[in-house]
C-alpha cells in the first residue's frame, strides 16, 4: 500500500539551506529537501560524503547545523542503528519498552515484538538473540513509539546476506502496515532500489541525484545504472 496521493503533498521534514562543516571541511552545503509524509526514501554516497551527518540532523542529534538553515521534522522521530544498541542487563521486552511508561506499555511492547517475529522472545536476554534476531527487537523498540518518521543507518549492514533479505521483507512490510515517512541512510545500491520509493544520492555536500523508484522489476537494471553512475562506479571493469 503506497502513502495517499494528498499524503504526499505534505512535507514530513523539511531542509533549507542546511549547512554542516567538520574542522572547515564542508560536509552538508546548503542543502535543500523536502521528505514527503509517508514516502520511503533510501540515501546514498561514498563513506565520508555526508549520510549520517544527514540523518543525524533530522533526529536532532547535532545540534551544530542550528543557525546553518531550516530544519522541520516531526515530534515523534525514531531511529535505528547498524547496532541494535540493546542494553545488555535488560531482557528484550525492557528494551523495547525502556523510556515507555503507563498502564498499556506492556501490551504495545509485546504486540511490537509479535509483528517482528520475536513473540516468546520477551524474557530472552540481548546475548541470547541472533544478529537479526537483535534488529528486529531494535525496530521493535522503534515502532512501538509509533513514530511519525522512522530514520534508519545501516541498520542491515552487519548481517549476512540472507538475514539481509528477510530484514528487507520485514521492514518494507511494516512500513505498508505503519506508514511512517522513512529515511534510510545506506552503502547498498541494490537495497535501496529494493526497499525505497525514492532514492538520493550525495555528492560534494549536496544531492547530486534524486530519483523516483517504480515497482517494476524490469527498471531495476536502469535504476541501478543511474546509481551507480551517479556515484562514480562502472561496472565491469576489472
Amino acid at each position: 500500500m503506497a502513502p495517499h496521493t494528498e499524503q504526499l503533498t505534505r512535507p514530513a521534514v523539511q531542509l533549507r539551506g542546511l549547512t554542516r562543516s567538520f574542522e572547515g571541511r564542508t560536509v552538508l552545503d546548503g542543502i535543500d529537501l523536502d521528505l514527503p509524509a509517508g514516502q520511503f526514501t533510501a540515501l546514498l554516497g561514498h563513506s565520508g560524503s555526508g549520510k549520517s551527518t544527514l540523518l543525524r540532523a533530522i533526529a536532532g542529534l547535532d545540534h551544530k547545523v542550528a543557525g546553518s538553515g531550516r530544519l522541520t521534522a516531526p515530534e515523534k522521530v525514531s531511529v535505528v542503528f547498524q547496532d541494535s544498541r540493546l542494553l545488555p542487563w535488560r531482557r528484550v521486552l525492557d528494551n523495547v519498552l525502556l523510556g515507555l511508561n503507563g498502564a498499556d506499555a506492556e501490551r504495545k511492547g509485546r504486540a511490537a515484538l509479535a509483528e517482528v517475529g520475536l513473540e516468546g522472545r520477551e524474557r530472552a536476554w540481548p546475548s541470547e538473540l541472533s544478529g537479526g534476531e537483535a534488529q528486529r527487537a531494535a525496530l521493535a523498540r522503534s515502532l512501538v513509539r509509533e513514530p511519525e518518521l522512522l530514520l534508519a543507518d545501516e541498520p542491515f549492514g552487519a548481517l549476512d546476506a540472507l538475514t539481509r533479505i528477510r530484514m528487507h521483507a520485514l521492514l518494507r512490510e511494516l512500513w505498508t502496515r505503519h506508514q511512517p515517512s522513512v529515511l534510510l541512510v545506506t552503502h547498498d545500491v541494490d537495497e535501496a532500489i529494493v526497499l525505497a520509493d525514492r532514492v538520493l544520492v550525495l555528492d560534494s555536500g549536496r544531492v547530486g541525484l534524486d530519483l523516483a523508484i517504480e515497482r517494476d522489476a524490469r527498471a531495476r537494471g536502469e535504476y541501478r545504472g543511474r546509481l551507480l553512475a551517479a556515484l562514480g562506479v562502472t561496472e565491469g571493469v576489472g
